[in-house]
């Protein structure tokens, strides 16, 4: 796993984490609303972890049977567009409620990042299997 991927994770992570607890912590106005992006962001964390000791004890080696790269990627993307959904109705909710407002804002910051990760995981893989096809 390169130093790259290791620090988005760390940064996607801990801004999913202060979304979370930003909004758990703030007077609701709309319980679906907030109880959808909780949900949304404690799963994409739960996920990340997964796809984090994965890669730590380099379970993907003896797991052979699963294409890791496409899962990473597939997680990643509907990860994504779920916090894009659940940051939009969160934004659109909170009513200049400060901790709402900061939840919303730390799960835009989570998409961008898990875009980043989208990216180096297919930038990755693409180099990866253009470099075995050459040998």
């Amino acid at each position: 796993m390169g130093k790259c991927k290791a620090c988005i994770w760390g940064y996607l992570r801990i801004s999913l984490l202060v979304g979370f607890i930003s909004v758990n912590n703030s007077p609701w106005t709309d319980y679906s609303a907030y109880s959808y992006f909780q949900i949304v962001t404690m799963c994409d964390l739960v996920m990340i972890l997964f796809f984090y000791i994965i890669h730590i004890f380099r379970i993907y080696r003896k797991l052979t049977c699963v294409s890791w790269p496409l899962a990473e990627f597939l997680h990643y993307l509907i990860g994504t567009i779920l916090l894009l959904i659940a940051s939009i109705v969160a934004a659109s909710k909170s009513y200049n409620l400060t901790g709402l407002v900061a939840g919303a804002t730390f799960g835009f910051l989570a998409t961008i990042l898990c875009v980043l990760s989208i990216w180096s995981s297919y930038k990755v893989s693409c180099i990866t299997q253009s470099t075995d096809a050459s040998v």
